[in-house]
């Protein structure tokens, strides 16, 4: 028996998230079907953690154990010959049977982008949440800080999660701000603000909440300061509405140990 773990690129717009769904059409349902026509195997492929409908991923990794003796180095090639367009297998490695994609990872980095020049970008859009009002990009860098740390996420998870806790770690938060698509003389253009989120876990809807919160922080609505209070409150209504899905991106997926020896190298090439 082999473990084989894999990292896969998705544009998530037109699949109902990653995780089998009874009404089909996810991204592992289209994966196991893919390694099913492969090797013959009925294989069920585990994700270091779902991703909803809508959403993407640059480095999602997965496992799955098979019996197959395919050499290494052919798996993705012979994959993505079998893959839609917007799902790509990038790398694959052999790794022990003790390891799990999900129970393994040590720390997750979600993206979230928002296009705040006046239009939309045509080539860009099905990854950008488009915000075309003035938006105080400092007051939202401003309030990043205050989630810092050790957490109970309750303001900022799905009021219908079913985690026991939510308590997390948040170990950076940082936003990127690209000026470089604006229009010369154009004022109403603010750039493209790309916010990274990187942690020990996440909740449902945790990333998106937290956007929401941000846009209402850059929108003058609230302070920066009232991030910590919401926080506190470990009440979902005292933040603020949940940002669309089509602008997260689960960016990158950290390990140590298990995989530190097999794809260390390719791992910070993909940061």
């Amino acid at each position: 028996m082999r473990n084989i773990c894999m990292r896969v690129n998705y544009d998530g717009t037109d699949y109902f998230g990653f995780q089998t769904q009874p009404i089909g059409n996810t991204i592992q349902d289209i994966i196991e079907k893919s390694i099913n026509y492969l090797t013959g195997e009925e294989i069920k492929i585990h994700a270091s953690g779902r991703t909803d409908a809508g959403v993407h991923a640059r480095g999602q990794v997965f496992h799955f154990h098979t019996e197959s003796k395919i050499p290494l180095e052919r798996w993705c090639m012979a994959l993505n010959t079998r893959l839609p367009d917007d799902i790509v297998i990038t790398d694959a490695y052999e790794v022990p049977l003790s390891f799990h994609s999900r129970r393994s990872a040590k720390r997750k980095t979600y993206r979230y982008t928002i296009n705040a020049n006046q239009f939309v970008d045509i080539f860009n859009r099905r990854i950008q949440l488009h915000h075309p009002g003035k938006l105080d990009i400092k007051a939202m860098n401003e309030s990043l800080p205050y989630l810092l740390g050790t957490h109970d996420f309750t303001s900022f998870a799905s009021r219908h999660s079913t985690k026991d806790s939510h308590v997390r770690t948040l170990y950076e938060a940082r936003l990127d701000h690209d000026t470089s698509m604006c229009r010369v003389d154009h004022p109403r253009d603010q750039g493209v603000i790309h916010i990274y989120l990187t942690g020990s876990g996440f909740l449902q809807h945790m990333v998106r909440i937290i956007i929401g919160t941000l846009l209402e922080i850059g929108e003058g609505k609230r302070q920066p300061e009232d991030m910590k209070h919401i926080l506190a409150a470990q009440d979902r209504s005292a933040a603020g509405p949940t940002a669309v899905s089509k602008g997260l991106m689960l960016w990158n997926v950290e390990y140590e140990h298990l995989l530190k020896k097999t794809c260390d190298n390719v791992l910070r090439s993909s940061i």
